[in-house]
Protein backbone atom coordinates (compact mmCIF):
# COMPACT_ATOMS: atom_id res chain seq x y z
CA UNK A 1 0.00 0.00 0.00
CA UNK A 2 1.28 3.72 -0.66
CA UNK A 3 2.70 5.11 1.84
CA UNK A 4 1.15 8.72 1.31
CA UNK A 5 -2.51 6.81 1.26
CA UNK A 6 -1.44 5.72 5.41
CA UNK A 7 0.30 8.94 6.07
CA UNK A 8 -3.64 10.69 4.87
CA UNK A 9 -5.12 8.45 6.76
CA UNK A 10 -3.48 9.19 9.69
CA UNK A 11 -3.91 12.95 8.99
CA UNK A 12 -7.71 12.91 8.44
CA UNK A 13 -8.28 10.77 11.66
CA UNK A 14 -6.29 13.39 13.65
CA UNK A 15 -8.48 16.47 12.44
CA UNK A 16 -11.17 14.41 13.21
CA UNK A 17 -9.98 14.47 17.09
CA UNK A 18 -9.23 18.34 16.71
CA UNK A 19 -12.88 18.91 16.23
CA UNK A 20 -14.20 16.88 19.21
CA UNK A 21 -11.34 18.26 20.70
CA UNK A 22 -12.53 21.64 20.11
CA UNK A 23 -16.39 21.66 21.36
CA UNK A 24 -15.86 19.49 24.14
CA UNK A 25 -12.88 22.22 25.41
CA UNK A 26 -14.50 25.19 24.80
CA UNK A 27 -15.29 27.35 28.02
CA UNK A 28 -13.04 24.80 29.70
CA UNK A 29 -11.49 25.34 33.28
CA UNK A 30 -9.49 23.38 35.72
CA UNK A 31 -12.27 22.03 37.29
CA UNK A 32 -13.24 20.30 33.86
CA UNK A 33 -9.47 19.20 32.76
CA UNK A 34 -9.08 16.84 35.90
CA UNK A 35 -12.79 16.13 36.52
CA UNK A 36 -14.73 16.36 33.93
CA UNK A 37 -17.37 19.01 35.68
CA UNK A 38 -18.77 15.60 36.84
CA UNK A 39 -20.62 15.44 34.15
CA UNK A 40 -19.93 12.63 31.89
CA UNK A 41 -22.92 10.11 30.76
CA UNK A 42 -21.76 6.76 32.38
CA UNK A 43 -22.41 5.26 29.07
CA UNK A 44 -20.22 6.91 27.14
CA UNK A 45 -17.89 6.43 29.80
CA UNK A 46 -18.29 3.00 30.00
CA UNK A 47 -18.29 2.41 26.00
CA UNK A 48 -14.93 4.87 25.79
CA UNK A 49 -13.16 2.66 28.46
CA UNK A 50 -13.13 -0.16 25.91
CA UNK A 51 -10.87 1.54 23.64
CA UNK A 52 -8.70 2.91 26.46
CA UNK A 53 -8.17 -0.24 27.99
CA UNK A 54 -7.70 -2.12 24.92
CA UNK A 55 -4.90 -0.07 23.51
CA UNK A 56 -2.48 -1.07 20.83
CA UNK A 57 -0.71 -3.64 22.53
CA UNK A 58 -4.44 -5.64 22.64
CA UNK A 59 -4.68 -4.48 18.94
CA UNK A 60 -2.03 -6.19 18.12
CA UNK A 61 -0.58 -9.00 20.45
CA UNK A 62 -4.02 -10.54 21.67
CA UNK A 63 -4.94 -11.57 17.75
CA UNK A 64 -0.97 -12.58 17.04
CA UNK A 65 -0.78 -13.90 20.33
CA UNK A 66 -3.24 -16.80 19.11
CA UNK A 67 -0.17 -18.17 16.98
CA UNK A 68 1.42 -19.26 20.08
CA UNK A 69 -0.66 -19.04 23.13
CA UNK A 70 -4.15 -20.40 21.43
CA UNK A 71 -7.16 -18.70 23.61
CA UNK A 72 -5.46 -19.00 26.81
CA UNK A 73 -5.68 -15.17 27.09
CA UNK A 74 -9.50 -15.90 27.84
CA UNK A 75 -9.42 -16.88 31.20
CA UNK A 76 -7.51 -14.08 31.96
CA UNK A 77 -10.67 -11.94 30.53
CA UNK A 78 -12.83 -13.91 32.45
CA UNK A 79 -11.24 -12.79 35.90
CA UNK A 80 -11.69 -9.42 34.57
CA UNK A 81 -14.83 -9.39 35.32
CA UNK A 82 -14.47 -10.14 38.67
CA UNK A 83 -12.44 -7.44 39.56
CA UNK A 84 -14.74 -5.00 38.21
CA UNK A 85 -17.18 -6.68 40.29
CA UNK A 86 -14.31 -5.49 43.12
CA UNK A 87 -14.00 -1.94 41.68
CA UNK A 88 -17.68 -1.25 41.71
CA UNK A 89 -18.35 -2.38 44.98
CA UNK A 90 -15.21 -1.84 46.87
CA UNK A 91 -13.32 0.62 45.52
CA UNK A 92 -15.52 3.40 43.64
CA UNK A 93 -17.67 3.80 47.19
CA UNK A 94 -14.46 5.11 48.61
CA UNK A 95 -13.44 7.28 46.00
CA UNK A 96 -16.86 8.95 45.77
CA UNK A 97 -17.49 9.10 49.19
CA UNK A 98 -14.15 11.13 50.04
CA UNK A 99 -14.94 13.41 46.99
CA UNK A 100 -11.22 12.32 45.23
CA UNK A 101 -9.58 13.72 42.56
CA UNK A 102 -6.64 11.83 42.67
CA UNK A 103 -7.46 8.44 44.08
CA UNK A 104 -3.84 8.27 46.22
CA UNK A 105 -5.04 11.32 47.99
CA UNK A 106 -6.70 7.92 50.50
CA UNK A 107 -3.52 7.02 50.92
CA UNK A 108 -2.14 10.20 52.36
CA UNK A 109 -6.04 10.21 54.48
CA UNK A 110 -5.06 6.47 55.78
CA UNK A 111 -1.36 6.38 55.95
CA UNK A 112 0.30 9.95 55.69
CA UNK A 113 2.20 11.72 53.29
CA UNK A 114 5.32 9.55 52.67
CA UNK A 115 2.33 6.96 51.21
CA UNK A 116 0.83 9.21 49.41
CA UNK A 117 3.90 9.98 47.38
CA UNK A 118 4.64 6.45 47.20
CA UNK A 119 1.77 5.79 45.81
CA UNK A 120 1.56 8.12 42.74
CA UNK A 121 5.15 7.67 41.93
CA UNK A 122 4.43 3.80 41.51
CA UNK A 123 1.49 4.64 39.55
CA UNK A 124 3.20 7.28 36.83
CA UNK A 125 6.08 4.81 37.19
CA UNK A 126 4.15 2.11 35.75
CA UNK A 127 1.74 4.16 33.58
CA UNK A 128 5.01 5.79 32.01
CA UNK A 129 6.61 2.58 31.34
CA UNK A 130 3.08 0.15 30.68
CA UNK A 131 1.64 3.02 28.71
CA UNK A 132 4.61 3.96 26.39
CA UNK A 133 5.51 0.36 25.41
CA UNK A 134 1.35 0.67 23.94
CA UNK A 135 2.51 3.55 22.13
CA UNK A 136 5.58 2.43 20.63
CA UNK A 137 4.02 -0.26 19.08
CA UNK A 138 1.53 2.05 17.24
CA UNK A 139 4.58 4.22 16.39
CA UNK A 140 6.53 1.33 15.38
CA UNK A 141 4.28 -0.27 12.87
CA UNK A 142 3.93 3.65 11.56
CA UNK A 143 7.79 3.42 10.91
CA UNK A 144 8.20 0.68 9.53
CA UNK A 145 5.33 0.86 6.56
CA UNK A 146 5.24 4.51 6.13
CA UNK A 147 8.62 6.79 7.59
CA UNK A 148 11.30 3.94 7.28
CA UNK A 149 10.93 3.99 3.09
CA UNK A 150 11.11 7.62 3.09
CA UNK A 151 14.31 7.71 5.29
CA UNK A 152 12.60 9.52 8.08
CA UNK A 153 14.16 8.17 11.70
CA UNK A 154 12.05 6.53 14.25
CA UNK A 155 12.09 9.59 16.79
CA UNK A 156 9.90 11.81 13.61
CA UNK A 157 6.90 10.04 14.44
CA UNK A 158 7.30 9.48 17.69
CA UNK A 159 7.48 13.00 18.36
CA UNK A 160 4.34 13.75 15.99
CA UNK A 161 2.34 11.43 17.81
CA UNK A 162 3.95 12.78 21.41
CA UNK A 163 2.58 16.59 20.00
CA UNK A 164 -0.59 16.08 18.92
CA UNK A 165 -2.02 14.31 22.00
CA UNK A 166 -0.22 16.99 23.90
CA UNK A 167 -2.09 19.56 21.87
CA UNK A 168 -6.13 18.24 21.67
CA UNK A 169 -5.58 17.39 25.43
CA UNK A 170 -3.74 20.77 26.59
CA UNK A 171 -7.36 22.32 27.58
CA UNK A 172 -9.93 20.00 27.82
CA UNK A 173 -8.02 17.47 29.71
CA UNK A 174 -10.17 14.42 31.22
CA UNK A 175 -13.42 16.13 29.29
CA UNK A 176 -12.19 15.72 26.01
CA UNK A 177 -10.64 12.30 26.74
CA UNK A 178 -13.60 10.78 27.64
CA UNK A 179 -15.33 12.07 24.40
CA UNK A 180 -12.22 10.78 22.12
CA UNK A 181 -12.12 7.49 23.61
CA UNK A 182 -15.65 7.17 22.25
CA UNK A 183 -14.42 7.77 18.65
CA UNK A 184 -11.36 5.66 19.02
CA UNK A 185 -12.89 2.69 20.56
CA UNK A 186 -16.13 2.58 17.65
CA UNK A 187 -13.08 2.69 15.34
CA UNK A 188 -10.64 0.03 17.00
CA UNK A 189 -13.87 -2.56 16.84
CA UNK A 190 -14.68 -1.78 13.96
CA UNK A 191 -10.78 -2.67 12.53
CA UNK A 192 -10.72 -5.58 14.10
CA UNK A 193 -14.74 -6.92 12.73
CA UNK A 194 -14.09 -5.87 9.19
CA UNK A 195 -10.42 -6.87 8.82
CA UNK A 196 -12.39 -10.69 10.09
CA UNK A 197 -15.11 -10.47 7.58
CA UNK A 198 -12.59 -9.55 4.97
CA UNK A 199 -10.57 -12.76 5.50
CA UNK A 200 -13.60 -14.96 5.57
CA UNK A 201 -15.26 -13.47 2.50
CA UNK A 202 -11.83 -13.55 0.46
CA UNK A 203 -11.70 -17.29 1.50
CA UNK A 204 -15.34 -17.89 1.47
CA UNK A 205 -15.61 -19.37 5.11
CA UNK A 206 -18.06 -18.88 7.40
CA UNK A 207 -17.18 -18.05 10.84
CA UNK A 208 -18.40 -21.52 12.26
CA UNK A 209 -16.32 -23.14 9.53
CA UNK A 210 -13.53 -21.09 9.93
CA UNK A 211 -13.51 -21.70 14.56
CA UNK A 212 -14.11 -25.41 13.89
CA UNK A 213 -10.96 -25.49 11.40
CA UNK A 214 -8.90 -23.50 14.02
CA UNK A 215 -10.23 -26.15 16.85
CA UNK A 216 -9.30 -28.99 14.77
CA UNK A 217 -5.59 -27.37 14.59
CA UNK A 218 -5.34 -26.62 18.09
CA UNK A 219 -5.71 -22.94 17.91
CA UNK A 220 -8.93 -22.20 20.06
CA UNK A 221 -7.52 -23.84 22.86
CA UNK A 222 -9.15 -21.93 26.27
CA UNK A 223 -7.96 -23.68 29.29
CA UNK A 224 -4.22 -24.68 29.83
CA UNK A 225 -4.41 -27.63 32.45
CA UNK A 226 -0.49 -28.00 33.28
CA UNK A 227 -0.51 -26.28 36.40
CA UNK A 228 3.84 -25.51 35.78
CA UNK A 229 2.66 -23.35 32.81
CA UNK A 230 2.74 -19.93 33.38
CA UNK A 231 -0.83 -19.90 31.44
CA UNK A 232 -2.51 -22.39 33.59
CA UNK A 233 -5.97 -21.19 33.35
CA UNK A 234 -6.78 -20.70 37.28
CA UNK A 235 -3.40 -18.69 37.15
CA UNK A 236 -5.04 -16.69 34.84
CA UNK A 237 -8.39 -16.12 36.17
CA UNK A 238 -6.66 -15.21 39.76
CA UNK A 239 -4.45 -12.80 37.65
CA UNK A 240 -7.04 -11.19 35.72
CA UNK A 241 -9.14 -10.58 38.78
CA UNK A 242 -5.94 -8.96 40.21
CA UNK A 243 -4.45 -7.27 36.90
CA UNK A 244 -7.69 -5.52 36.46
CA UNK A 245 -8.27 -4.48 40.09
CA UNK A 246 -4.75 -2.93 40.26
CA UNK A 247 -4.55 -1.50 36.62
CA UNK A 248 -8.24 -0.45 36.50
CA UNK A 249 -8.82 0.41 40.05
CA UNK A 250 -5.65 1.40 41.61
CA UNK A 251 -5.22 3.51 38.32
CA UNK A 252 -5.70 7.28 38.69
CA UNK A 253 -6.01 6.85 34.44
CA UNK A 254 -8.98 4.39 34.10
CA UNK A 255 -10.54 5.78 37.34
CA UNK A 256 -10.35 9.44 36.58
CA UNK A 257 -13.05 8.39 34.05
CA UNK A 258 -15.13 6.75 36.09
CA UNK A 259 -14.82 10.09 38.56
CA UNK A 260 -16.29 12.25 35.59
CA UNK A 261 -19.63 10.37 36.19
CA UNK A 262 -22.91 12.09 37.77
CA UNK A 263 -23.04 9.86 40.96
CA UNK A 264 -21.78 6.55 42.49
CA UNK A 265 -24.42 4.80 40.59
CA UNK A 266 -23.84 5.81 37.52
CA UNK A 267 -20.13 4.87 37.84
CA UNK A 268 -20.83 1.15 39.07
CA UNK A 269 -23.32 1.01 35.81
CA UNK A 270 -20.24 2.38 33.77
CA UNK A 271 -17.77 -0.75 35.17
CA UNK A 272 -20.11 -3.48 35.18
CA UNK A 273 -21.64 -2.54 31.97
CA UNK A 274 -17.46 -2.30 30.92
CA UNK A 275 -16.56 -5.43 31.75
CA UNK A 276 -19.19 -7.67 29.57
CA UNK A 277 -18.07 -5.42 27.06
CA UNK A 278 -15.05 -6.58 27.45
CA UNK A 279 -15.61 -9.78 27.05
CA UNK A 280 -16.89 -9.58 23.86
CA UNK A 281 -14.40 -7.37 23.03
CA UNK A 282 -11.30 -9.58 23.14
CA UNK A 283 -13.34 -12.96 21.98
CA UNK A 284 -13.64 -10.56 18.78
CA UNK A 285 -9.68 -10.47 18.34
CA UNK A 286 -9.50 -14.01 19.59
CA UNK A 287 -11.51 -14.99 16.48
CA UNK A 288 -9.71 -12.50 14.73
CA UNK A 289 -6.67 -13.97 15.77
CA UNK A 290 -7.64 -17.53 14.07
CA UNK A 291 -8.93 -16.13 11.26
CA UNK A 292 -5.14 -14.51 10.37
CA UNK A 293 -3.51 -17.54 11.32
CA UNK A 294 -6.07 -19.93 8.47
CA UNK A 295 -5.16 -17.11 6.39
CA UNK A 296 -1.37 -17.65 6.22
CA UNK A 297 -2.20 -21.80 6.06
CA UNK A 298 -4.86 -21.29 3.37
CA UNK A 299 -2.80 -19.16 1.19
CA UNK A 300 0.74 -19.97 2.24
CA UNK A 301 1.13 -16.35 3.27
CA UNK A 302 4.61 -15.91 4.94
CA UNK A 303 4.35 -14.74 8.81
CA UNK A 304 6.76 -12.50 9.65
CA UNK A 305 9.94 -13.51 11.60
CA UNK A 306 13.10 -11.69 12.79
CA UNK A 307 16.39 -12.82 12.77
CA UNK A 308 16.43 -15.87 13.77
CA UNK A 309 13.45 -17.51 12.15
CA UNK A 310 10.85 -16.98 15.12
CA UNK A 311 7.63 -16.07 14.27
CA UNK A 312 7.42 -12.08 15.75
CA UNK A 313 3.70 -11.99 16.72
CA UNK A 314 3.17 -8.31 16.86
CA UNK A 315 3.97 -8.39 13.53
CA UNK A 316 1.27 -11.06 12.01
CA UNK A 317 -1.99 -8.90 12.13
CA UNK A 318 0.08 -5.96 10.11
CA UNK A 319 1.99 -7.85 8.10
CA UNK A 320 -1.78 -9.91 6.89
CA UNK A 321 -3.41 -6.53 7.13
CA UNK A 322 -1.16 -5.03 4.69
CA UNK A 323 -0.93 -7.90 1.94
CA UNK A 324 -4.60 -8.61 1.93
CA UNK A 325 -5.94 -5.20 0.08
CA UNK A 326 -5.69 -1.41 0.73
CA UNK A 327 -9.60 -1.80 2.52
CA UNK A 328 -7.68 -4.01 4.75
CA UNK A 329 -4.67 -1.53 5.35
CA UNK A 330 -6.79 1.57 5.51
CA UNK A 331 -8.72 -0.14 8.13
CA UNK A 332 -5.71 -1.72 10.39
CA UNK A 333 -3.93 1.87 10.35
CA UNK A 334 -7.63 3.60 11.61
CA UNK A 335 -7.82 0.68 13.98
CA UNK A 336 -3.90 1.49 15.17
CA UNK A 337 -4.29 5.22 15.33
CA UNK A 338 -7.49 4.52 17.47
CA UNK A 339 -5.81 2.17 19.74
CA UNK A 340 -2.23 4.31 20.18
CA UNK A 341 -4.12 7.80 20.90
CA UNK A 342 -7.04 6.23 23.24
CA UNK A 343 -4.12 4.47 25.28
CA UNK A 344 -1.91 8.11 25.25
CA UNK A 345 -4.20 11.11 25.61
CA UNK A 346 -5.91 10.24 29.28
CA UNK A 347 -2.18 8.26 30.21
CA UNK A 348 -0.47 12.20 29.90
CA UNK A 349 -3.52 13.76 31.63
CA UNK A 350 -3.73 11.07 34.96
CA UNK A 351 -0.17 11.70 35.06
CA UNK A 352 -0.63 15.52 35.24
CA UNK A 353 -3.44 15.12 37.71
CA UNK A 354 -1.34 12.72 39.88
CA UNK A 355 1.36 14.71 40.17
CA UNK A 356 -0.65 18.58 40.55
CA UNK A 357 -2.78 16.80 43.26
CA UNK A 358 0.09 14.21 45.42
CA UNK A 359 3.09 16.21 44.43
CA UNK A 360 2.54 19.96 44.26
CA UNK A 361 -1.36 19.54 45.99
CA UNK A 362 -3.32 21.77 44.04
CA UNK A 363 -6.27 21.05 46.28
CA UNK A 364 -4.47 22.19 49.80
CA UNK A 365 -2.57 25.79 48.42
CA UNK A 366 -4.38 28.87 47.90
CA UNK A 367 -4.35 29.66 44.61
CA UNK A 368 -5.69 31.46 41.76
CA UNK A 369 -7.53 29.77 38.69
CA UNK A 370 -4.61 31.14 36.60
CA UNK A 371 -2.10 30.27 38.51
CA UNK A 372 -3.44 26.60 38.74
CA UNK A 373 -3.85 26.99 34.83
CA UNK A 374 -0.26 27.59 34.60
CA UNK A 375 1.05 25.45 36.90
CA UNK A 376 -0.96 22.16 35.18
CA UNK A 377 -0.09 23.32 31.72
CA UNK A 378 3.69 23.13 32.65
CA UNK A 379 3.27 19.86 34.31
CA UNK A 380 1.66 18.84 30.93
CA UNK A 381 4.24 19.28 28.79
CA UNK A 382 6.97 17.92 31.17
CA UNK A 383 5.33 14.75 30.72
CA UNK A 384 4.78 14.69 27.24
CA UNK A 385 8.52 14.96 27.11
CA UNK A 386 8.87 12.27 29.81
CA UNK A 387 6.74 10.10 27.66
CA UNK A 388 8.28 10.85 24.38
CA UNK A 389 12.35 9.56 25.98
CA UNK A 390 10.59 6.49 26.99
CA UNK A 391 9.38 5.82 23.52
CA UNK A 392 12.10 6.10 22.04
CA UNK A 393 14.53 4.20 24.43
CA UNK A 394 12.75 1.23 24.01
CA UNK A 395 13.24 0.98 20.60
CA UNK A 396 16.17 -1.38 20.25
CA UNK A 397 14.69 -3.87 23.03
CA UNK A 398 11.51 -4.59 20.91
CA UNK A 399 12.31 -8.33 19.87
CA UNK A 400 8.79 -10.49 21.46
CA UNK A 401 5.19 -9.60 22.14
CA UNK A 402 4.42 -6.66 24.61
CA UNK A 403 1.31 -7.71 25.83
CA UNK A 404 3.79 -10.04 28.17
CA UNK A 405 6.08 -7.08 28.76
CA UNK A 406 2.86 -4.69 29.73
CA UNK A 407 2.04 -7.22 32.27
CA UNK A 408 5.54 -7.70 33.31
CA UNK A 409 5.60 -4.47 34.62
CA UNK A 410 2.03 -4.20 36.04
CA UNK A 411 2.91 -7.51 38.26
CA UNK A 412 6.35 -5.18 39.53
CA UNK A 413 5.24 -1.71 39.29
CA UNK A 414 1.28 -2.41 40.68
CA UNK A 415 2.15 -4.79 43.28
CA UNK A 416 2.80 -2.22 46.20
CA UNK A 417 -0.06 -0.88 45.44
CA UNK A 418 -2.37 -3.55 45.64
CA UNK A 419 -0.34 -4.37 48.97
CA UNK A 420 -1.17 -0.98 50.16
CA UNK A 421 -5.29 -0.12 49.15
CA UNK A 422 -5.62 -3.83 50.97
CA UNK A 423 -4.09 -2.95 54.44
CA UNK A 424 -5.63 0.47 54.15
CA UNK A 425 -9.27 -1.25 53.82
CA UNK A 426 -9.21 -4.34 55.45
CA UNK A 427 -6.36 -3.54 58.55
CA UNK A 428 -8.80 -0.82 60.45
CA UNK A 429 -6.92 -1.48 63.71
CA UNK A 430 -3.15 -1.03 63.31
CA UNK A 431 -1.32 2.06 61.84
CA UNK A 432 1.57 1.78 59.83
CA UNK A 433 4.88 3.89 60.31
CA UNK A 434 4.28 6.53 57.01
CA UNK A 435 8.15 6.61 56.94
CA UNK A 436 9.07 2.99 55.90
CA UNK A 437 6.90 2.64 52.89
CA UNK A 438 8.55 3.84 50.50
CA UNK A 439 11.68 1.40 51.45
CA UNK A 440 8.62 -1.53 51.48
CA UNK A 441 7.31 -0.45 47.87
CA UNK A 442 11.07 -0.67 46.55
CA UNK A 443 12.08 -3.95 48.36
CA UNK A 444 8.83 -5.80 47.41
CA UNK A 445 8.93 -5.83 43.68
CA UNK A 446 12.84 -6.65 44.07
CA UNK A 447 11.83 -9.86 46.43
CA UNK A 448 9.27 -10.68 43.90
CA UNK A 449 11.70 -10.78 40.84
CA UNK A 450 13.71 -12.53 42.56
CA UNK A 451 11.08 -15.14 43.19
CA UNK A 452 10.04 -15.46 39.92
CA UNK A 453 13.42 -16.06 38.26
CA UNK A 454 14.47 -18.85 40.21
CA UNK A 455 10.88 -20.66 40.65
CA UNK A 456 11.32 -23.32 38.68
CA UNK A 457 14.42 -24.56 40.97
CA UNK A 458 12.01 -23.51 44.17
CA UNK A 459 8.69 -25.14 43.04
CA UNK A 460 9.65 -27.89 41.14
CA UNK A 461 9.24 -26.56 37.92
CA UNK A 462 6.71 -24.11 38.21
CA UNK A 463 7.26 -21.02 36.60
CA UNK A 464 5.35 -17.79 37.84
CA UNK A 465 3.16 -15.51 35.24
CA UNK A 466 0.68 -12.78 35.93
CA UNK A 467 0.18 -13.80 39.01
CA UNK A 468 3.43 -12.36 40.60
CA UNK A 469 1.08 -9.38 40.77
CA UNK A 470 -0.43 -11.15 43.64
CA UNK A 471 2.90 -12.33 45.48
CA UNK A 472 4.03 -8.53 45.31
CA UNK A 473 0.60 -7.26 46.64
CA UNK A 474 1.03 -9.70 49.60
CA UNK A 475 4.61 -9.42 50.11
CA UNK A 476 3.87 -5.61 50.57
CA UNK A 477 0.96 -6.23 52.91
CA UNK A 478 3.02 -8.70 55.38
CA UNK A 479 5.49 -5.83 55.62
CA UNK A 480 3.18 -3.51 56.04
CA UNK A 481 1.72 -5.63 58.74
CA UNK A 482 5.18 -5.86 60.36
CA UNK A 483 6.03 -1.96 60.37
CA UNK A 484 2.76 -1.27 62.26
CA UNK A 485 0.98 -1.00 65.89
CA UNK A 486 -2.01 -1.32 66.46
CA UNK A 487 -4.37 0.99 67.88
CA UNK A 488 -7.08 1.28 70.66
CA UNK A 489 -9.80 2.35 68.79
CA UNK A 490 -10.72 1.30 64.82
CA UNK A 491 -8.61 3.73 61.77
CA UNK A 492 -11.89 5.71 60.58
CA UNK A 493 -11.95 5.59 56.87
Amino acid sequence: MNATIILAVFVLYTVLLFVISHFTARKSDNNAFFRGNKNSPWFVVAYGMIGASLSGVTFMSVPGGVYTGQFTYLPLVFGYVLGYAVIALVLLPLYYRLNLTSIYSYLEMRFGPSSEKTGAAFFILSRLLGSALRMYLVVFVLYEFVFKDWGIPFWVPAVIFIVIILLYTFKGGIKTVVWTDTLQTTFLLLAAFLTAWFIMKNLNISLSDLMKSASQKGYTKVFETDWTHNKFWVKQLLSGMFITITMTGLDQDMMQKNLTCRNLRDAQKNVMTSSLLFVVVNMLFLCLGAALIYYAQATGFQLPTNDAGVVVNDKIFPSVAFSLSKFTAVVFVIGLVAAGYSSADGTLTALTTTFCFDFMHFDKKEMSEGQITQYRKWVHVAFALLYLLVIIAFRPFHNESLIDKVFDIAGFTYGPLLGLYTFGLFVKNRKVFDKSVPFIAIASPIASYLLKIYSPQLFGGYKMGFEILIINGLLTFLALLLFSRKEKTAIKQ
